[in-house]
């Protein structure tokens, strides 16, 4: 075939299989257009799960009349107008290819009234023909009805789902959309009938009602506000305790200037930040939302907008790190306002040693026997890359600091409960502890009702995290290898090798040695005897995907998690009331608390209701 110029209808048909996938790709770019016209109010109605129609309404600023017939024009767009316009994207939408896509697609009417506009007026577009601009009956803003989606492509149209399926992705796109822009009234018709409907949410009170209309009464229950601001970044919107996990990242929503988006850098910061309060198989639940310059961001990498590519990975990476890390670790027993100045401020300063899950142990076990022998009990299995011994020769201060001695026996249950708990400070959100239950359990009582906590559970997590803010006051320390080891890796890693400076603090001294080589001089002193190449090889792929690395970090922390494991009190040892109550003040005073090191809960609270409930006291 010779060369040819494709006709307009078949390039927007073209571009049609790059942006509209199905009815939920053509509500998604209408509202965003209702979003960036400044809409406070957006309407959506379906028909079939949004095959057979599909009306977008909203109260934006409205398109003028002589202006409606290029809106549905290919590439014509009040968005950009430069190539720096292009590098500064602040709106939702700009290439200027829905509307016209849309069109080469389905039957499409457009009907707007501009601001100050005394009438309406709309146009219709069918195989890629434009009717006669005429009056309409509209009171404000836009609609835009789209009939009979992929009519001129059946081949396409073979591939939509179940009405209950595409209807289902709508109602979710909506409903991101309505959490990252609270400030907009949101409703959902189906078939006409309404699904659900969200006014304008311009107060605390009212975004926690939307909320719980999206994602429920539990996650507003089980969650945390986050609000941080710092060098150009903000990241606020709502994280879920760790107790309240999923085993599907199904309620994870992350929004970059109000777009909703899939990010490995975002994914990879959220994850780690949540790494050792949470089972390998748990995922976190999250609302949050990233501000950051236009400038600083990318969001022409995907034909649907769908993801981004941030100009500074690696400092949006530890910003979000460090920022949800802390706020987990905030997460402590009785609640924290991680949303005070206080917070704000501490969150600035980055930690020291990320997180991550240790030695996985089925609920309920956690490795534990009751019998009497201490030296089999907790014992997880060591990685067969690390070396207890090298930590112990490496940081020896550590072992000073932990409390393995063998606590004195005491009587398990307190001489006159009620005294102590009338006498007992009501500041303690763990309340005062009453009894121990088959040297297992902590019973204490509090205003709420009943504190149970699991003693080895609680003692492991605030051992490591005494183990850990111990070692951070130390530097990684390097060993020279007697024999400098050559590894082989890709032309693309030894770049990153080369351009990477940050070696040192890693402890490791590495140098290219070819095109496709680099040369092992030194290595962290604590991982010395592990595995050399398949550690730094882990470090090389993470520095080409996130221009950082923490997995030096990583395995210290397993090292320490051992030994916080072999270091806290056993079962079967009988705590008097004094060490009972010390514990709990402890746990009340130590980040990451509420879970053990293994991502399992440390203590339950129950209520004064729950206990009535238990014996029908009231019915």
């Amino acid at each position: 075939m010779p060369i040819q110029q494709l006709p307009d209808h078949l390039v927007n048909q073209i571009a049609a299989g790059e942006v509209i996938e199905r009815p939920s790709s053509v509500v998604k770019e209408l509202v965003e257009n209702s979003v960036d016209a400044g809409a406070t109010d957006i309407r959506v109605d379906i028909e079939q799960g949004g095959v057979k129609r599909i009306t977008v309404t909203d109260n934006g600023c409205g398109i003028p009349a002589d202006q409606l017939t290029l809106a549905l024009t290919r590439h014509a767009t009040s968005k950009i107008s430069s190539l720096d316009d292009l590098q500064y994207v602040a709106s939702m939408g700009f290439r200027g290819e829905a509307l016209p896509s849309i069109a080469s697609v389905a039957m499409l009417t457009l009907t707007s009234r501009a601001e100050g506009a005394d009438q309406a007026f709309e146009v219709h577009a069918k195989h890629g023909n434009l009717s006669d601009i005429r009056p309409a009956a509209l009171a404000a803003g836009t609609r835009i009805d789209v009939a009979d989606l992929f009519f001129n492509v059946p081949a396409r149209r073979k591939f939509m789902k179940t009405e209950r399926t595409e209807f289902q992705q709508i109602d979710q796109m909506l409903k991101r959309t309505a959490l990252a822009f609270p400030h907009i009234a949101v409703s959902l018709r189906h078939n006409g009938k309404v699904s659900w409907q969200l006014p304008a949410a311009n107060t605390q009170s009212l975004v926690q009602q939307r909320l719980k209309k999206l994602l429920g009464d539990v996650f507003v229950d089980n969650a945390e506000q986050i609000s941080v601001d710092t060098n150009g970044l903000k990241i606020e919107g709502w994280l879920a305790q760790p107790a309240f996990s999923r085993s599907q990242a199904d309620m994870q929503y992350f929004f970059v200037n109000g777009r909703a988006v899939r990010d490995k850098v975002i994914q990879h910061a959220v994850k780690r930040a949540y790494a050792d309060v949470l089972y390998h198989d748990r995922h976190p639940a999250f609302v949050l939302s990233l501000g950051i310059d236009p400038a600083e961001v990318d969001v022409n990498v995907h034909p649907a907008k769908a993801e981004v590519r941030f100009r500074r990975s690696s400092d949006v990476h530890q910003f979000i790190y460090g920022s949800v890390h802390r706020a987990v670790a905030e997460f402590k027993p009785g609640g924290a306002d991680v949303s005070s100045p206080g917070f704000m401020r501490s969150t600035v300063e980055q930690p020291s040693s990320p997180m991550q899950e240790r030695f996985d142990t089925p609920p309920g076990n956690h490795g534990e026997q009751t019998g009497s022998t201490a030296s089999s009990w907790g014992r997880p299995p060591l990685s067969s890359q690390l070396d207890l011994r090298q930590v112990n020769e490496a940081m020896p201060a550590l072992y000073g600091g932990m409390p393995s001695a063998p606590l004195a026996d005491a009587p398990s249950v307190a001489t006159d409960p009620e005294d102590i708990a009338r006498s007992a400070p009501q500041s303690h959100p763990l309340g005062y502890a009453v009894a121990q239950l088959h040297g297992v359990f902590v019973l204490a009582q509090n205003e709420q009702g009943m504190v149970i906590v699991d003693m080895h559970a609680a003692h492991e997590r605030i051992t490591y995290e005494r183990l850990k803010s111990q070692w951070s006051e130390a530097r990684v320390i390097s060993q020279p290898l007697l024999m400098p080891e050559l590894i082989h890796v890709a032309e693309s890693e030894a770049n990153a090798v080369e351009q990477f400076d940050q070696w040192s603090p890693l402890g490791f001294e590495v140098d290219r040695s070819g095109l496709s080589s680099v040369k092992v001089r030194a290595v962290p002193a604590v991982l010395a005897k592990g595995s050399i190449e398949g550690l730094l090889r882990d470090v090389i792929a993470d520095i080409v995907e996130l221009d950082a690395s923490d997995r030096v970090e990583q395995r210290i922390d397993e090292l320490l998690s051992t030994m916080a494991c072999h270091g806290s009190v056993r079962a079967n040892r009988k705590l008097g009331i004094d060490e009972m109550n010390q514990l709990l003040r402890d746990m009340e005073h130590t980040e990451r608390s509420s879970q053990c090191n293994h991502g399992r809960p440390t203590w339950v609270q129950l209520s004064m209701h729950q206990l009535d409930g238990l014996f029908n006291r009231g019915k």
